[in-house]
């Protein structure tokens, strides 16, 4: 690949790092906030009466969570390219394969049991608020209110680290650019995260725990399809480092 520039590597590693670790706590970085205010005026904006509530948790969501399924690939893609910095060619042929075999094979077991999730929350709470006046009322309780305002905040951090990290690959090799999975990659997860901001402004905020967790789909099936790139991809690895381990002379 030519002169590899290894700091902006091993920085670009760190960046994506720090993007999976805030996708991955945003349950907690967000929601819990105290919502009852704001249950009541989305409440009388659908012109039901909830009288007087106690406390009442904002969401915190399961979009920015789900994203961090996409950027585990990335995390992965960028960390096998740092493992070279550390292995000779010889030996990170040997291992690459069978690693990104069985990262595949986890992610696909996550990503299926995180989009069964999600999609029976999303049926949950569509048929609830299709069900006045009491299963909107329990949707109203629920997930009537979204912290729209952290969550636009996390996912700006989120996807300037992105941009921190693709620029940081660039800046280590320019050649990553002739790669076309890698590029593809990158415009999936920043592409995503504009997706995800997007679908928390589209609608009012009576509807956004929906939208959140149609977004929650969405990415759990995008970062199934990578996984199935990441399996088929793995198979030549392993096919070429078990004919150059057979072809080693034996003692």
């Amino acid at each position: 690949m030519g002169e590899l520039r290894k700091p902006f590597l091993v920085l670009a590693l760190l960046a994506i790092a720090l993007v999976v670790g805030v996708e991955l706590g945003a349950s907690l970085l967000t929601g819990g906030g105290d919502a009852s205010g704001a249950l009541r005026a989305s409440a009388g904006d659908l012109g039901v009466d909830v009288g007087e509530v106690g406390r009442i948790s904002e969401p915190s969501g399961r979009g920015t969570g789900h994203l961090a399924l996409i950027d585990l690939v990335a995390l992965w893609t960028t960390g096998l390219f740092c493992l070279s910095l550390v292995l000779s060619d010889r030996v990170q042929g040997r291992i690459q394969g069978v690693a990104t075999l069985v990262f595949s094979v986890l992610l696909i077991l996550a990503a299926l049991v995180l989009l069964v999730t999600a999609f029976v929350e999303l049926t949950v709470m569509v048929s609830l608020f299709l069900a006045p006046p009491f299963g909107t009322l329990a949707y109203l309780a629920l997930w009537g209110f979204f912290p729209v305002g952290e969550a636009s905040l996390l996912l700006g951090l989120v996807l300037l680290l992105k941009l921190v990290w693709a620029g940081l690959l660039l800046a280590a090799q320019p050649r990553f650019l002739q790669n076309k999975g890698l590029v593809l990659l990158a415009l999936t997860t920043l592409l995503c995260t504009v997706l995800l901001e997007f679908l928390h402004r589209l609608a009012p905020v009576v509807v956004t725990s929906i939208l959140d967790d149609v977004g929650a789909v969405v990415f759990a099936v995008v970062a199934l399809i990578w996984a199935v790139v990441l399996l088929i991809g793995s198979i030549p690895a392993i096919v070429k480092a078990v004919r150059v381990t057979a072809a080693l002379p034996t003692r």
